[in-house]
């Protein structure tokens, strides 16, 4: 895939999701992916992400009725800099479209 196609591909993702979340796509006209009236949203697009198979992990060691939630903790970080990371399924589930 040219460069092209990946900011192509990376600006459809951003679109689709700015209209998931109830938020407006701006690219970077003001910094960040994606206006919302609570975040400041940057979308990523990848092919592979390591952090996929620690969340399928995840969420084979979630019991029933409990949301699994990837916590990641980057070593010689502050840990109030450790990255939280959960699907967006359960993400909207707790905080719905806005």
């Amino acid at each position: 895939m040219n460069p092209n196609s990946n900011k192509h591909a990376g600006r459809k993702y951003q679109s689709k999701l700015a209209k998931m979340l109830g938020g407006k796509s701006v690219g970077t006209i003001e910094g960040q992916d994606i206006e919302h009236p609570l975040w400041s949203i940057e979308a990523k697009k990848r092919k592979a992400f390591v952090a996929c198979e620690w969340m399928d992990q995840c969420r084979r060691n979630c019991p029933n009725g409990k949301t699994p939630v990837l916590i990641v903790h980057v070593t010689g970080k502050r840990h109030n800099e450790d990255l939280v990371i959960m699907t967006l399924e359960h993400w909207r589930d707790w905080h719905g479209k806005a």
